[in-house]
């Protein structure tokens, strides 16, 4: 067996009092992919950087080795190790928008790169970059060089990333939640774009992430970090077939899927502990449902689950129980309310357009528009979850503020219980502000820092004239935080007091504070670790059948969509293109959109077998959309006839309607 190109043996990494770090062990061989997974905060993206040797000044390795093939990168000098970094070994950071450098072009970055590591003559460099441009298969790399970060898109950007990484044909790769945030379809392109890079030069890749699914598809094998130290590693076969860590089993049960629809997630309760703390005994044992007496006083040892399976548990010590037979406890099933299915609609939106006027010249004249929603018509009922689906870009937020006159629309009609909104101006509006509220995407960026959380919560009912003075509106939000699974002792704390979680909470808080009947959820769980999103998930679930609550859920994640939603629109363009109940949609879906973006959703299996209808390019431009369908350029369907009109309506059923020329043409392709 050949010797393995990267060895990491007991790093330990400190940043200030906190052990970030703590004894971990991996091995990684050439041309494998190895997972390294876990929540927020449990030390996956530290380890990068201590792999990396790119620590913030806090930071120090106080033990152990890193080899590269054979070559302990600790013992280099700084010097030494420039020499190393991005020439042998590679990183893609989190998040590309912040990596790239906005005022420097595509083209004059990623030759920063080249220049830096072959030392090439300009021509030579310039001809590099471009073919890195094609490698990472980013269209017209001649125009691309020549753009700013602001112009490409997020999938767009991340391939600007992989390609300044890849500048010094580096053995390893390491890649930072690359996915994170990404629509399923660029999403499929990226992972797809790394497995064809490997197979091409044997490139060795540690993907960071918490995305079981991403994992299942793409990783050999993977190892599972808790709060700074491994507690599983595994081939992803037998990791998925049998996970042996409570904490690995409770990941994959917080997953949400349709055959949990009439269940509560399994939420894992509490938080990672603080890692500038002393741990005498198992870290999880918190948070852990089958803690035993000793978990809380022994470090548990390295157990073996199976061939190259190892575990760091007490529960498979040989005399204390047969880990057979370790389970979880059963899920309680919700309680839940008869939504109304075939209730009056609570929202009607027909014909919804919101078009932006392109200003150009001194005289700022308007030379377009940019159609963002253009033409949308849906219907909320009362108890029920309406999930809005698509790519970003394709207008799915704007439309959920124009349902709400956060944005004014340009044309259609909003009816709220018989009553048109459209035109109404922010005086007559605000006599129904008290029934339609919205939890915006980003917590952290939706509340004033300088607030304290009880005002936070209570700024609605100020506003609002529903409570008065502030004892009473502080009463009020700490009655609400307890709803929402929070101590109220949190009114007076600050926000950034809190995880991303918590905040979420905090913000769901919020827009309840005014009894809504309606809530505009935009992507509440995005970018969120699996057990919080199952949080959030179970809180909204509970509170829906407790209140009656009807969302609005604007989502790019079908898997929530599956276990949330009662009807999907799918949009594209600002368009709606198909509309139906959850399970026509996920089951018999007829738009090829709809298809490509339930093929792209990676599956926690890597058993299961599925074929990923992948779409090339980006979505077009709102401000010039393609003449007929506008999906027409990217569709594998496509006929001549798809570029002369936009299709009209067909109904496949009472609640099943799809904009496409061959919506009636038999059952639809398996994806």
């Amino acid at each position: 067996m050949s010797a393995p190109l990267l060895e990491v043996e007991g790093l330990s990494t400190t940043i200030g009092a906190a052990r970030v770090v703590d004894g971990v062990r991996l091995e990684l061989a050439r041309g494998e992919t190895f997972a390294l997974l876990g929540e927020s905060g449990c030390g996956k993206s530290m380890t990068a950087l201590s792999l990396m040797r790119l620590l913030p000044p806090a930071g120090r390795i106080e033990a152990g080795a890193v080899r590269l093939d054979g070559v302990d990168l600790l013992r280099l000098s700084e010097a030494e190790m420039r020499r190393v970094r991005g020439a042998r070994l590679a990183m893609i950071f989190q998040e590309p928008q912040t990596s790239l450098n906005p005022v420097m072009r595509i083209g004059a970055q990623i030759a920063e790169a080249v220049r830096l590591h072959a030392g090439a003559a300009a021509a030579a460099v310039d001809a590099r970059v471009l073919e890195l441009l094609r490698a990472v298969g980013i269209p017209d790399p001649e125009r691309r060089a020549r753009e700013y970060p602001h112009q490409l898109s997020g999938g767009m950007k991340q391939r600007v990333m992989i390609a300044m990484a890849l500048a010094g044909d580096p053995e390893l790769l390491i890649a930072d939640e690359p996915t994170t945030a990404l629509d399923v379809t660029i999403q499929a392109q990226v992972l797809g774009l790394l497995k064809t890079l490997q197979q091409r030069s044997g490139l060795a890749v540690l993907l960071i992430t918490h995305d079981l699914g991403v994992v299942a598809e793409t990783a050999e094998r993977l190892a599972v970090m808790y709060a700074g130290e491994i507690v599983e590693t595994a081939t992803t076969a037998a990791f998925f077939a049998a996970p042996a860590h409570p904490y690995s089993r409770m990941l994959l049960e917080s997953l949400p899927t349709a055959d949990k629809r009439g269940a509560r997630l399994a939420a894992i309760p509490g938080r990672v502990p603080p890692l500038d703390r002393a741990f005498t005994g198992c870290r999880f044992v918190e948070r852990c449902p089958r803690a035993l007496a000793r978990c809380a006083e022994q470090l548990p040892p390295w157990h073996e689950a199976g061939a190259g399976h190892w575990v760091r548990c007490h529960l498979w010590d040989a005399d204390l129980v047969d880990t057979a037979t370790v389970a979880e406890p059963a899920v309680a099933e919700d309680e839940q309310v008869p939504v109304g299915e075939d209730a009056a609609p609570l929202l009607e939106v027909a014909d919804l357009k919101v078009h932006f006027p392109i200003h150009r010249g001194v005289l700022r004249r308007v030379v377009g528009q940019v159609r963002a929603v253009d033409g949308v018509s849906l219907r909320l009922r009362p108890g029920r979850t309406l999930a809005l689906v698509g790519e970003s870009g394709c207008g799915k937020t704007t439309a959920g503020k124009a349902l709400l006159q956060l944005i004014a629309p340009t044309a259609g009609s909003i009816r709220y219980q018989g009553h048109e909104l459209a035109g109404l101006g922010h005086r007559r509006m605000r006599r129904f502000r008290k029934d339609l509220q919205i939890i915006f995407q980003d917590p952290h960026a939706s509340m004033n820092p300088r607030m304290l959380v009880g005002d936070v919560i209570g700024e609605g009912l100020q506003a609002l004239g529903l409570a008065r003075t502030r004892p009473e509106r502080l009463r009020r939000a700490a009655e609400l935080l307890e709803l929402v699974g929070m101590p109220g002792a949190a009114v007076e704390r600050y926000p950034h007091e809190f995880s991303g979680g918590q905040r979420q909470r905090i913000c769901i808080a919020r827009a309840l504070a005014v009894d809504p009947r309606v809530i505009v959820c935009d992507e509440p769980t995005s970018a969120l670790d699996v057990s919080v999103q199952a949080q959030i998930l179970n809180l909204l679930k509970d509170l829906q059948a407790r209140l009656g609550l009807s969302y609005l859920f604007i989502t790019h994640d079908l898997s929530v969509v599956a276990y949330l939603a009662h009807e999907v629109a799918v949009m594209y363009l600002g368009r709606v293109v198909e509309l139906g109940r959850v399970e026509e949609i996920l089951e018999r879906p007829r738009h090829p959109y709809t298809r490509a973006l339930l093929s792209a959703v990676p599956v926690a299996d890597p058993r299961a077998e599925r074929r990923t209808l992948r779409l090339e390019g980006d979505m077009p431009s709102p401000s010039a959309p393609p003449p007929g369908c506008h999906f027409h350029p990217r569709c594998p369907e496509a006929r001549p006839e798809c570029a002369l009109a936009y299709p009209g309506a067909r109904q496949l059923s009472p609640t099943h309607r799809v904009h496409c020329i061959r919506a009636e043409e038999g059952d639809a392709p398996s994806t």
